[in-house]
């Protein structure tokens, strides 16, 4: 359940394939947090996400093999490198992790951050800087953060697995600074191949734990992990670059807010868990933290006018 960066292409006029395509995103993302607790017991989160990403490669090299491949630069190679391992790898190590101690919902509600943090390492790293907004929903949302957190101490719940989550978000925000200037020359589609190859390659240590599990898995557990790789992974981050390309990624980004509501709807349909109440004001905070964030307002720059024309030039 993370979110691309944004392309270049200027926004048109959203067609119903482009609403089909935020739709199908959208539900595939939600789907991944129930799709992941789901064969928790059967899987350990190693080995489950060595085994998404493997997948997600093969479906994604297909794709890409139509198209062709650009050779990517010396520092294109290194963003790669920091998108892969953190974004594909750490990422969905620690998000199938936490998602041994927290219910779906409330892991997709602290993922969510994602945004909020993508924000402040642009601020840091691409020279984006920090209008007073950004400020106020780091605020909130850290509110929102501690709520969860002292909501799991009075559920079977545990404050591991809100840590796990701070983890994923982190390493999601990373990849997707990271997978920014690489959109500037790179097409997306070998961008997301190239970036899930590496995270499968930074997994591979788990490939004995993977072989050990899918021989004693159930079938459907091993269907759950080809569900993974194909439709959240491989579909998902394709219907996503279609949409990205024909309308504003603003007015996109704030999809992803539907995320978290569908996941605690299909958790209580599917898997029978809600999360605690308290854990409920705390997402509903951090998610108005993040609309917060959103919010335009004057940005204070990290360096005067006259370097920033320069490095331009």
């Amino acid at each position: 359940m993370s979110t691309p960066a944004a392309s270049s292409t200027s926004p048109t006029r959203s067609p119903v394939p482009v609403l089909v395509a935020v739709t199908v995103t959208i539900l595939a993302w939600a789907s991944a947090f129930i799709g992941i607790r789901g064969v928790r017991d059967d899987l350990s989160p190693g080995a489950l996400a060595l085994g998404r990403l493997l997948v997600g490669t093969a479906v994604l090299g297909l794709l890409l093999f139509r198209r062709g491949w650009i050779r990517p630069a010396g520092r294109e190679w290194g963003l790669l490198a920091v998108c892969g391992v953190g974004w594909f790898g750490v990422y969905n190590v620690a998000l199938n992790a936490a998602e041994h101690h927290l219910d779906a919902g409330t892991t997709a509600m602290l993922v969510n951050v994602g945004p909020i943090l993508i924000a402040v390492f642009a601020g840091f790293f691409l020279g984006e800087g920090f209008p007073r907004w950004l400020v106020a929903g780091i605020a909130v949302a850290f509110a929102g953060v501690v709520l969860i957190g002292l909501a799991t101490r009075s559920s079977e719940a545990d404050l591991l697995g809100v840590v796990l989550c701070v983890v994923a978000a982190l390493t999601y925000a990373m990849g997707v600074v990271a997978q920014k200037p690489l959109l500037r020359r790179l097409p997306g589609l070998q961008v997301t191949a190239t970036a899930c190859a590496i995270g499968a390659v930074c997994c591979l240590p788990w490939a004995g734990s993977l072989v050990t599990d899918l021989a004693d898995a159930p079938a459907s557990s091993i269907a759950g992990m080809v569900y993974l790789g194909v439709v959240p992974t491989a579909l998902a981050f394709s219907t996503w670059a279609y949409a990205l390309a024909r309308m504003d990624a603003g007015k996109l980004g704030v999809t992803t807010y539907l995320v978290p509501p569908l996941v605690i709807l299909l958790g209580w349909l599917l898997l029978d868990e809600v999360p605690p109440s308290l854990a409920f004001v705390g997402g509903a905070v951090c998610l108005a933290g993040v609309a917060l964030s959103r919010r335009r307002g004057r940005v204070r720059p990290l360096v005067p006018a006259s370097q920033e024309a320069g490095a331009a030039a």
